[in-house]
């Protein structure tokens, strides 16, 4: 198992990455990032900046797990928004090749004018799935020339409502280069907060081989008069991240699992946390150098 981090003191801007950046992250105990360059647009930023990046996180010896899709509409019924949607994505699937990214992380964005994961009707009806699986579709022969996953996010408010819609979609678009970003809290409901283990359990039966990487994020209920689920950093929840790890490792020990929802402050004890939870369910936590023993699928 590969352990990543996201966000914290990581910069939104490629250029600001520095040698002393990817020391920090090798010494709190990870392998490889999830950055999002928020401030790289990928349809303008120069591939040689990329390259930089790349030859900087190789020399350090921090591995690139994910950069962003930059959450376009990609179920918007106007053809002519999908498809400047399609352009930014596979701008951005071109971005990742130059950066030696391994995947992208998208959702499939919202029909709600407030944001890319905010709730809308519009987002769960069966034409916003169809417009998806164009995008993708669209998508898939670019991850395949960039080698590069195009890895898709769902949560209940988008049209990814659960594993079982993500996997019918993932089947649709049949690509081997389009798969799953399984993010641990993003499915659990009010029935499941306090048994997530085997929540966790039925979404990987669901999904099985179309996972490819994992956002490992904590979650738990509060003290609301109506229901509130809050995500967060992990180990303040009631997410089983040893059930996480296990469905993991059985996929593929090369696979990443990367922290979500921490601070900076958090990252030491969240490191200390989930090496510790490998450390007991017998999980080898590889560094950037070493291989695994099963190539990825």
């Amino acid at each position: 198992m590969r352990f990543g981090m996201s966000g914290c003191f990581l910069p939104a801007d490629m250029n600001d990455l520095t040698p002393e950046i990817c020391r920090r992250v090798r010494e709190l105990g990870f392998s490889g990032i999830f950055t999002r360059f928020r401030a790289n647009n990928p349809l303008t930023t120069p591939l040689d900046q990329a390259r930089r990046v790349r030859d900087l996180l190789a020399s350090e010896g921090v591995r690139l797990f994910q950069v962003t899709g930059y959450w376009q509409n990609l179920i918007t019924p106007d053809d002519e928004q999908r498809r400047e949607a399609v352009r930014t994505l596979q701008a951005a699937l071109r971005l990742a090749g130059a950066l030696g990214a391994r995947g992208i992380d998208t959702g499939p964005g919202s029909l709600s004018p407030d944001g890319p994961w905010c709730p809308h009707p519009g987002n769960w009806v069966f034409d916003a799935r169809q417009q998806l699986v164009k995008s993708l579709r669209e998508c898939a022969p670019v991850a395949e020339e960039e080698g590069v996953f195009l890895s898709v996010e769902g949560h209940q408010l988008v049209t990814l409502e659960s594993a079982e819609v993500t996997r019918d979609v993932l089947e649709e678009v049949a690509s081997p280069w389009v798969r799953s970003d399984f993010d641990s809290a993003n499915w659990i409901t009010l029935p499941t907060i306090y048994n997530t283990g085997p929540a966790l359990n039925h979404m990987f039966d669901i999904l099985g081989d179309w996972i490819v990487s994992a956002h490992a994020k904590d979650i738990w209920i509060e003290n609301r008069l109506t229901l509130h689920l809050q995500d967060g950093c992990p180990g303040k929840g009631l997410m089983d991240f040893d059930t996480l790890f296990r469905r993991m490792e059985g996929l593929n020990p090369d696979y990443p699992v990367i922290v979500e929802g921490a601070e900076t402050e958090d990252l030491p004890r969240v490191s200390e946390l989930f090496h510790r939870i490998a450390a007991l369910a017998g999980i080898r936590v590889l560094a950037a150098d070493e291989e695994a023993t099963t190539v990825p699928k």
